[in-house]
């Protein structure tokens, strides 16, 4: 086994993996992610953090657990043919197979003879002679007769769930809200890696100087148009550089990089963070406020609002206090007109970040959609008289439904003729979105094929 240290500047040593080894990684991951239901980006980070894998074998675990997930209905249509007279299959041979045909058809670096041997290996390892025979005849079938055609399909949407993996009745709807061709386009997005974004504590490093040292140790980066704190990490893996152990900057998506930007902060205001974990949008609020005034963070469950302690801390900001609350309830906490600024960042479907955790469009259903909004709109309703007149609220959603975002927006307003949608908003977005796609009345969309982002929603309401 080699030992490569990463960087220069850091007396930490990684390890390179075998190639089998990190397979096996790589299938134990896509069967808990598969039929357990976890959080695809957690458990792969804890996964190449326990192991302490180089930059290229993290790389190469990630694409393959990210890919064979953001592919999965497509590569089991493909092999449909070759596994239609398996009665049963267990689910870590299921996941075996995908993971095997999805780097044979998407992925050049590697032969398929090495793919297909490695296969049938774990497959003796973990069951038997059956297994690893039925393992090869399917793979083999693949490599000499190819998969099959997609052209089999008539209908276009029922085409373009299958061949981009999401789930036939959110295909139908984001058709029904926005067109078969932005459907399309997002479809299509959402199976493409998404950049890594940062965004600097600025009261203890420029964007500038960051960047630079990033540059220097190797990293390819680009600013942000969404934020003058953010940038992205184009190469390079930041989670063991020293600039992110030591909070001079932090992981947040450009998109939800915006929320602070656009809630018109200064110094010495009395913010609330109603939703607060894990933390990022809580930070840059108090970033924005130079660590001067009050920002007051609530969530739901004890140990998220301690994640946000321990954010704030990492980024040395002393102006935020984080604490457990059903947010429905702040009213017996804090009395009305107690703040300036709100931020209402909801509990959503999150169908807008589905690049980064693919796993969530197989486990959601449309129902959800619809209790979710109605606990939406409890938090508006609750949180609206802790606003101060004159004060401003920002709604904002990590998902790309109407419902959430457009239409809850919308029935607030008609609740409260006290609030209104501020003008200044559009006035004040960043230029490269003035003549986003998604905006409206209401406020706007992001779709993540448009700017590279999460697909995302956010508004600001002012209390006349």
């Amino acid at each position: 086994m080699e030992l490569v240290s990463p960087y220069r500047s850091e007396n930490v040593w990684v390890r390179r993996m075998t190639k089998y080894a990190l397979r096996e990684s790589a299938l134990d991951l896509l069967t808990r992610i598969g039929e357990q239901g976890g959080f695809s980006h957690v458990l792969l980070d804890r996964e190449i953090s326990k192991q302490k894998l180089s930059r290229q074998d993290g790389a190469l675990l990630t694409e393959i657990v990210y890919g064979t997930l953001q592919r999965r209905d497509l590569i089991h249509y493909f092999i449909q043919p070759y596994i239609a007279k398996q009665k049963k299959i267990k689910p870590w041979v299921r996941w075996l197979l995908y993971m095997s045909v999805y780097q044979m058809i998407f992925l050049e670096r590697v032969p398929d003879h090495a793919i297909i041997h490695e296969a049938v290996e774990i497959s003796k390892k973990r069951g038997h002679k059956g297994i690893s025979s039925f393992m090869n005849g399917v793979l083999r079938n693949v490599q000499r007769k190819g998969v099959q055609s997609l052209d089999k399909i008539e209908d276009p949407v029922e085409r373009m769930a299958i061949e981009t993996s999401h789930p036939q009745w959110l295909v139908n709807r984001w058709v029904d809200q926005y067109g078969f061709e932005t459907t399309k386009a997002m479809c299509e997005a959402n199976n493409q890696h998404l950049p890594m974004s940062l965004r600097v504590q600025p009261l203890r490093i420029s964007r500038e100087e960051a960047m630079k040292q990033l540059q220097e140790d190797g990293f390819k980066v680009e600013e942000s148009t969404l934020s003058p704190q953010g940038f992205l990490v184009l190469e390079g893996a930041i989670l063991s550089h020293p600039l992110f152990q030591e909070g001079y900057v932090t992981v947040q998506d450009q998109s939800s990089m915006l929320v602070a930007e656009m809630m018109d902060l200064e110094k010495e205001l009395t913010v609330l963070d109603a939703c607060s974990a894990p933390g990022g949008k809580t930070t840059h609020i108090a970033e924005k406020m130079e660590d001067q005034g009050e920002v007051v963070a609530y969530d739901l469950h004890e140990k998220k609002a301690k994640l946000v302690s321990k954010k704030a801390e990492q980024l040395q900001l002393t102006s935020i206090t984080a604490s457990q609350a059903d947010s429905r309830k702040l009213g017996e906490k804090h009395a009305p007109g107690a703040f300036d600024r709100i931020l209402l960042d909801a509990p959503c479907s999150g169908l807008g970040v589905l690049r980064g955790k693919p796993d969530i469009k197989y486990h959601k259903k449309e129902e959800d959609i619809f209790s979710l909004r109605n606990i939406q709109d409890d938090l508006l309703r609750e949180v609206a008289p802790l606003l101060k007149p004159g004060g401003k609220l920002v709604y904002s959603t990590c998902t790309v439904d109407r419902h959430e975002n457009e239409e809850a927006v919308q029935h607030f307003l008609k609740e409260h003729s006290d609030f209104e949608v501020d003008p200044s908003f559009f006035e004040e977005l960043p230029p490269a979105l003035k003549e986003s796609q998604g905006l409206s009345e209401t406020g706007l969309q992001l779709f993540p094929q448009e700017w590279d982002t999460d697909g995302f929603f956010l508004t600001r309401l002012r209390k006349k």
